[in-house]
């Protein structure tokens, strides 16, 4: 199998991507390709493609992977799209992603677990389960985090908010009540914990 180089685009940082005729596309340093001899219209060998993957881009795939849990946790959805951002195909992608898998470099039920604890006490478990589906974590490790480190009192924590923002100092009117409402209910309180809180019988409509 051989495969056309169709273009050869300068990025920064001294690289370029290289798109070939199948439609794959590789991030190469211009020293690199000047030493394996890759310009427009030209024709890459198996052997010189298989070079490309596994002796150059396979490596700095997984090196760039650990780079980027060193300065942060990360979901495995997350890693994906900055790996793919970075211009390696979905095969490398998926290969780093393994590496730093099965060395528990990357857990998304440990993620997950952290970053209830650490959140609980400002977000409601509704905000915070939808914080993780955003970051790509599966549905069930999300209820499973939930279940295990949510603890947080979250009509204490309505009424926290409701005092920092000054509700319980004199009348309200019935607009201001359900502009309150709205603001609690879109943080992902439940309606129940709200109306109690704010020692409203009825719904706010």
């Amino acid at each position: 199998m051989s495969l056309q180089v169709m273009s050869v685009v300068p990025l920064e940082k001294g690289k370029a991507r290289i798109r070939f005729d199948d439609g794959t596309e590789v991030v190469l340093y211009k020293g690199e390709i000047r030493k394996l001899g890759i310009e427009e219209g030209c024709v890459v060998t198996e052997a010189v493609y298989d070079k490309i993957l596994n002796e150059i881009l396979g490596k700095r795939a997984i090196k760039r992977a650990m780079h980027l849990l060193e300065k942060m946790d990360r979901t495995e959805s997350n890693l994906r799209e900055k790996l793919r951002m970075n211009g390696y195909p979905q095969e490398l992608v998926d290969e780093a992603v393994d590496y730093v898998k099965r060395y528990h470099y990357i857990d998304d039920r440990r993620y997950a677990e952290n970053y209830v604890r650490f959140h609980q006490g400002q977000k409601s478990a509704a905000r915070l389960k939808m914080d993780l589906m955003r970051k790509g974590v599966s549905k069930d490790l999300i209820e499973q985090a939930l279940s295990q480190e949510y603890q947080s009192d979250e009509r204490k924590m309505i009424e926290q908010i409701l005092q920092k923002k000054g509700y319980f100092s004199g009348e309200k009117l019935p607009a201001e009540q359900r502009r309150m409402y709205g603001y609690l209910l879109r943080r992902g309180y439940k309606s129940s914990d709200i109306l109690h809180v704010m020692k409203c019988d009825d719904y706010l409509t």
